[in-house]
């Protein structure tokens, strides 16, 4: 379980002072478009996020940003992608908690996470939501976990990959509720939703950004958000704390990365950028939409983040008995 109230205080307060769009375009880099990174499949909430950055981060910067998607591996194929990349700054990777997770579950990586970038800026933060097949006759998160506990039920669940974000949130969920439940892990929250509209899926537990249209459309059933808040987009779902499972939060979150030897002058300007992009009107209303809260912390409270989320992650996964299988 992870509460964000703790991890998150004070990220705010550690941003830089921007300066403005001109001056940032008059600086030596960057001298050709960049490369966004997003490790995981289009519709999913990593992707948006990455396509609400893209444009005012070019806007800035002075050239154009191109989200790439490399899906696959729980995010580890498109952050080997940027890892390999040349630290120019012209490549940069937007992750999530595999970023953190994906070092404790998966053996022969062909690189170090820790080593391989360096930290720009922690972006935003983006809810896990939990959402019922509608044909399930489920309609809150206290009758799933009623159901979960019955020993001669044998439900299945979808997440966007194997040692995502999602996934722990699931399997800490599943411990703490006293439920059991069959993993079936995705390429992204996108699949993994379209098998639960189709009911081949009991339900699902993904970053709420890739659920709000289906949910009010009434395609899934929201059965909870696992946000210490209620979701604006979605006030009429209740938190996991409300009533099923007081005390239990676990969030998501993006950051951006460089790799690793990537000079310190272009970090800097990519972290303005990256602020300067969850500073808009228009990205801020986005991004509310979906759940999501905008950050754009500094680079050095990003990596203090990071060191506290290793932590965090660890034993998560070790009290959950979580593996790469």
């Amino acid at each position: 379980m992870i509460n964000r109230r703790r991890t998150l205080g004070g990220l705010l307060a550690a941003t830089a002072a921007l300066p403005s769009p001109r001056l940032a375009r008059a600086q030596a880099f960057p001298n050709r478009p960049l490369r966004l990174i997003a490790p995981y499949p289009p519709g999913g909430g990593i992707d948006s996020v990455a396509r609400l950055l893209a444009a005012p981060m070019s806007d800035m910067l002075g050239q154009g940003v191109v989200v790439e998607n490399r899906a696959g591996a729980g995010g580890s194929i498109g952050a080997a992608a940027a890892a390999q990349a040349p630290a120019d700054g012209h490549t940069i990777l937007l992750d999530a908690l595999g970023h953190v997770i994906n070092p404790l579950l998966i053996r022969d990586l062909s690189f170090d996470y820790l080593r391989a970038f360096a930290p720009v800026s922690l972006v935003v933060t983006q809810p896990i939501i939990v959402v019922g097949s509608p044909g399930l006759a489920i309609r809150s998160l206290q009758e799933l976990l009623g159901r979960l506990r019955q020993p001669s039920q044998d439900l299945s669940y979808g997440s966007s990959g194997n040692g995502t974000g999602p996934h722990i949130a699931a399997e800490s969920l599943l411990r703490q509720g006293g439920g059991r439940a069959t993993h079936v892990p995705y390429r992204g929250a996108v699949p993994a939703l379209q098998d639960v509209m189709a009911g081949n899926l009991a339900f699902a537990v993904v970053t709420a950004g890739s659920t709000v249209a289906l949910a009010r459309e009434g395609r899934v059933v929201p059965l909870a958000v696992l946000s210490p808040e209620r979701m604006a987009s979605l006030p009429d779902v209740p938190t996991a704390t409300e009533g099923a499972l007081p005390g239990f939060v676990f969030q998501e979150w993006n950051g951006l990365f460089a790799p690793a030897g990537t000079s310190a002058g272009a970090i800097t300007l990519l972290h303005q950028a990256a602020r300067h992009a969850v500073s808009q009107a228009s990205t801020r209303e986005r991004l509310a939409a979906m759940g999501a809260v905008p950050l754009g912390s500094t680079p050095a409270a990003f990596a203090d983040f990071l060191t506290a989320q290793r932590e965090i992650i660890a034993r998560t996964v070790a009290a959950a008995g979580i593996t790469a299988g």
